[in-house]
């Protein structure tokens, strides 16, 4: 069959751009082909696509993308097309405007990659003189409640700090001193905060979350660590692993079942990881600019003031933890990606073959485009999922799994495209960009990985 037809040519496409009978699932009355645009007149042109507003038009949560009230959306859950109370502003305010630029000046001057590098290759963790910098900025307290010695901001203006933090792939505990913050925060009652948080403010205490099992997934269900009556208190038994920066926390927040029941059976524990039961051995892995651990309980005595939160209702609470340290991640992803793509493309501009830089080459020019809307979503999935934490919005959670499963992808494929473009270059110990892949590829799965965020965000769909 010729499918050039008698002269060479290709047979005549239909004008219709959009398919006739697909015309009434997006609320479009059928046009003829020769009248307005890609047959749609000027009346039923789409008010978004053309710029304008509308009655019609009903803008989702964050400010994100609008659909018509009986449009493509009609059908789908109502959390993700109501209409919201609030709307987001996608601008940053000036304060946190000058937060960013302040972290950044801060980072360049005193923990650049050649520091971290250094850092890194001591094993020793970040130097106190320079956490004790943190704490007079006012950094390690920036999201704990002003009566509790903290600045009192939201998770809006964490993810400022956290984006800059990763573009520079800042070392030690201070992501997981900040989750752990939160959690007395989230969870502790008003002796645990006053007796906690201001501390933790000024760098004398370290928290960190312990969440992981042995062979659970990173989520209430695959607790398996046990906590029985003993006295008193509790006695905890079991295994955490990939405890960040375990070996420097003066706490750790355990999350352990308290009965056999799996609905109300989770409860929250503050431990003491110097206690008598306790061992912490560091375990090696891709990322060296952090340190993780495996804590082994065994007959761990816990007292009664060290439950955070109620007996066994520990899961809805743990939930609100994990959400917030999984845009810790998202952010700490985005500034890493941004640093890619910026190495990348200052590498394309100033190396030459054949007579011109390789940034004049299509393929080169095409993956450093890809790599900008990678960066670009993340960051707007991530600014969006710490939005809605802020506002206690409905969709909260299945937000904070969107940004995760995007933003962990995103920032492993940015990183390896990053090597890409060096070339040869891309993989030697003197390039920075092994130190971002290791990164990615670590944060990939840490809080669950891309495939368990997504099965997150299909259930909260379709259920």
């Amino acid at each position: 069959m010729d499918l050039c037809g008698r002269r060479g040519r290709p047979p005549p496409r239909s004008a219709w751009v959009t398919p006739r009978h697909q015309l009434p699932l997006l609320g479009r009355a059928p046009r003829s082909p020769d009248r307005g645009v890609f047959g749609l007149s000027e009346k039923n042109r789409s008010p978004v696509a053309f710029g304008k507003r509308s009655e019609s038009v009903v803008p989702l949560a964050g400010g994100g993308a609008q659909a018509t009230q009986e449009g493509s959306w009609a059908g789908c859950s109502d959390r993700f097309s109501q209409v919201e109370a609030a709307a987001m502003d996608v601008l940053f305010s000036e304060d946190q405007e000058i937060l960013r630029s302040g972290v950044r000046e801060f980072l360049e001057r005193e923990c650049g990659l050649a520091t971290v590098r250094a850092i890194a290759e001591a094993g020793k963790g970040l130097p106190p003189a320079l956490w004790k910098k943190l704490a007079d900025l006012g950094w390690l307290g920036l999201c704990i409640p002003e009566e509790y010695g903290g600045a009192g901001l939201r998770c809006l203006d964490l993810v400022v700090m956290l984006e800059e933090m990763g573009r520079n792939l800042f070392p030690g505990a201070f992501l997981s001193a900040v989750v752990g913050g939160l959690a007395l925060v989230l969870g502790g009652n008003e002796v645990q905060k006053r007796r906690l948080l201001p501390a933790i403010a000024c760098g004398e205490q370290r928290v960190t979350l312990a969440l992981c099992d042995e062979a659970g997934p990173w989520s209430a269900k695959g607790v398996a660590v046990e906590a029985h009556a003993a006295g008193a208190g509790f006695s905890l038994r079991g295994v955490k692993r990939f405890v960040p920066e375990a070996n420097a926390a003066d706490w750790l927040v355990v999350p352990a079942r308290t009965s056999d029941d799996l609905e109300q059976s989770l409860t929250l524990f503050l431990v003491d990881p110097r206690a008598p039961g306790t061992s912490v051995e560091l375990v090696p892995t891709t990322d060296t600019t952090r340190s993780y651990g495996e804590v082994l309980f065994t007959d761990v005595h816990v007292a009664p003031e060290n439950v955070l939160g109620a007996l066994g209702e520990g899961a809805p609470l743990l939930e609100r933890i994990i959400d917030r340290a999984k845009v810790a991640l998202c952010a700490d992803a985005c500034g890493g990606a941004q640093r890619v793509l910026e190495l990348s493309v200052a590498y394309a501009r100033t190396r030459e073959q054949f007579g011109r830089p390789i940034g004049a080459q299509q393929a080169i020019q095409h993956r450093c485009a890809d790599m900008l809307v990678r960066v670009e979503g993340a960051r707007s999935a991530t600014w969006r999922a710490a939005w809605c934490l802020d506002e206690g919005e409905s969709a909260a959670h299945t937000a904070v799994s969107m940004a995760k499963a995007y933003a962990s992808d995103a920032y492993l494929r940015v990183a390896s495209d990053g090597i890409q473009i060096h070339g040869g270059l891309g993989f030697t110990w003197e390039q920075d960009l092994h130190l971002f892949f290791k990164r990615a590829a670590l944060s990939s799965v840490l809080f669950g990985n891309s495939t368990q965020n997504r099965e997150l965000v299909a259930r909260a769909l379709l259920d």
